[in-house]
């Protein structure tokens, strides 16, 4: 029995064993997406992304590997910075038996999970950076198309391209433009074309190549010139930087061209030359004179006196971005001759004389003609033919330079002005032939230049006054003084005392009057102080 008991028993765990192996050899052959279990470590591990499960892995590199894909597929097709906010996460497991997904499904749930959390697209753009104007285009199609359009303002024939290329010394990403003449490129193209190879040699080759270096000797007439642009560039730097923006930050073609190309006022200074009158400058800067006038404290009227030196504000239309051109011009124009000046030691600068008048001429020429934006800067004349001859104008001007004049006291506050005004007091005048300063009685008054003494003493409505008469001729006076420091006949130099200030004569508090005359008639000033 037991015999039977044990055979039976060993033909039991036979087929058990043929079983098991049958199972394993199953699984092995069909299932090969299972793992098999290693104790103790972890080897299957579930993803998660932003802490939502997106499938099981085997291995974390590849997770890593995957996302990265992922990652990449979805922003390939696009020249935006795309920044997404994504964290993932991995949990393992040690299991006996477990089953990974497929990477493909896998990554489209990664895919959706990073298209749900885009946190921001930052757009390929161009910042364009003229002087300090800054503009933010989406392309760099879009920056040629701007300073194209800045060119083809004064280009109608096409004869120039803008070009970006590297800003030498700069990053690798700093670009900057400038105006290629593609005449250039024809010449070029069309020499290499009708080159042939030299046939000649010897004495005979040497003699050919000085005659093809050798200019033609003869004179151009006037048809013979081309006329037209000779060249164009920008007149700023520009610079172009690669960046990434957001879309609200960029800036419409439109409307950048017309930032760019419109001519924006800004403000310049002038500073008047010998001969300058302000309805003379008015007409050279194309400002009216009553405009002149509201733009400078200086001016009070169309009338007020301007000296050489002085400096006025002028505004002057230009764009942002400034082209400079030359063009070949045939001209048919009235001329002036060059003004003559002679000079005469004992006059000063300011004192000048008309010994000829001028009478203007007539000529054509051909002229290389420079311009920035509208504006003629400059030209140089290649051929000049006189048909009627300029008179010259012929001027006797002065070479002393003249003295300088300071404010005849310190501090104190302006109570009026020079010109018309209502009458403070009773016997006052109601146009002011000077400027008062409010300063407290006592107060040092000095000459505002050297000069002789013509008058120390009481004057009637100026009460105690002191008149100086300047080497240059004009005459200065300080008037409603408390105290006469200086004598008729004395020689003072600038700056030194002269009186201290009052109230005597016809004031209405203690105060400084001064006056200045010139030719004996006075005139604002503060036209004439220094600052």
């Amino acid at each position: 029995m037991l015999k039977k008991i044990t055979k039976h028993y060993k033909r039991l765990r036979f087929t058990y064993m043929k079983l098991a192996g049958g199972i394993l050899f199953i699984a092995a052959l069909f299932f090969p997406a299972y793992v098999k279990w290693e104790d103790p470590a972890e080897n299957i591990f579930t993803v998660y992304l932003n802490g939502e499960s997106v499938g099981v892995v085997g291995d974390t590199a590849r997770a890593e590997v995957l996302l990265q894909e992922t990652r990449r597929e979805l922003v390939q097709d696009t020249d935006e910075l795309v920044l997404i906010d994504v964290d993932m996460n991995l949990e393992g497991q040690a299991v006996l038996w477990g089953r990974i997904d497929d990477e493909e499904l896998l990554k489209e749930r990664m895919r959706q999970i990073l298209r749900n959390n885009i946190k921001e697209t930052m757009q390929r753009s161009f910042v364009v950076k003229v002087n300090n104007y800054m503009v933010n285009l989406g392309s760099r199609e879009e920056v040629e198309q701007l300073l194209q359009a800045a060119v083809d303002k004064y280009d109608s024939e096409g004869i120039y391209q803008v070009e970006l290329v590297h800003a030498e010394g700069r990053e690798f990403n700093v670009l900057t433009a400038r105006v290629h003449d593609i005449r250039e490129d024809e010449e070029a193209e069309a020499l290499e074309a009708n080159a042939l190879p030299s046939m000649v040699g010897g004495i005979d080759g040497v003699f050919a190549e000085a005659f093809e270096e050798a200019e033609p000797i003869f004179e151009m007439d006037f048809e013979d010139y081309e006329q037209g642009l000779v060249s164009m560039d920008f007149a700023e730097e520009v610079e172009i930087v690669e960046a990434y923006l957001d879309e609200s930050q960029l800036t419409p073609l439109d409307q950048a061209m017309e930032e760019v190309i419109k001519e924006q006022e800004v403000n310049s200074v002038y500073e008047v030359v010998s001969g300058d009158t302000l309805s003379g400058i008015a007409i050279k800067v194309d400002i009216p004179m009553e405009r002149l006038v509201e733009m400078n404290d200086s001016l009070e009227t169309i009338n007020s006196t301007i000296r050489v030196g002085q400096e006025l504000i002028i505004t002057i239309p230009e764009p942002e971005l400034s082209l400079d051109r030359q063009e070949q011009l045939y001209l048919k124009e009235i001329y002036d001759a060059d003004i003559i000046y002679k000079d005469n030691d004992n006059w000063y600068t300011y004192q000048t004389k008309t010994l000829q008048e001028p009478s203007a001429g007539f000529r054509k020429v051909i002229a290389v003609v420079s311009y920035r934006n509208d504006k003629e800067v400059g030209r140089e004349i290649i051929k000049e033919e006189i048909v009627m001859e300029a008179v010259p104008k012929i001027v006797e001007r002065g070479t002393i330079v003249p003295p300088t004049y300071i404010r005849p006291v310190s501090g104190g506050r302006q109570t009026s002005g020079f010109g018309r005004r209502k009458a403070p007091t009773a016997g006052a005048s109601t146009y002011h032939k000077g400027v008062d300063w409010a300063v407290p009685t006592g107060t040092a008054v000095v000459a505002s230049s050297g000069g002789t003494v013509v008058k120390a003493g009481w004057g009637s409505g100026y009460g105690y006054v002191v008149y100086i008469q300047h080497d240059d001729g004009r005459q200065t006076r300080y008037a409603h003084l408390s105290r006469v420091l200086v004598s008729s006949g004395q020689r003072v130099s600038q700056g030194e005392r002269i009186g201290l200030s009052g109230s005597t004569g016809v004031a209405t508090g203690p105060h400084l009057h001064f006056e200045m005359l010139i030719n004996n008639t006075q005139v604002n000033p503060l036209n004439y102080l220094e600052n």
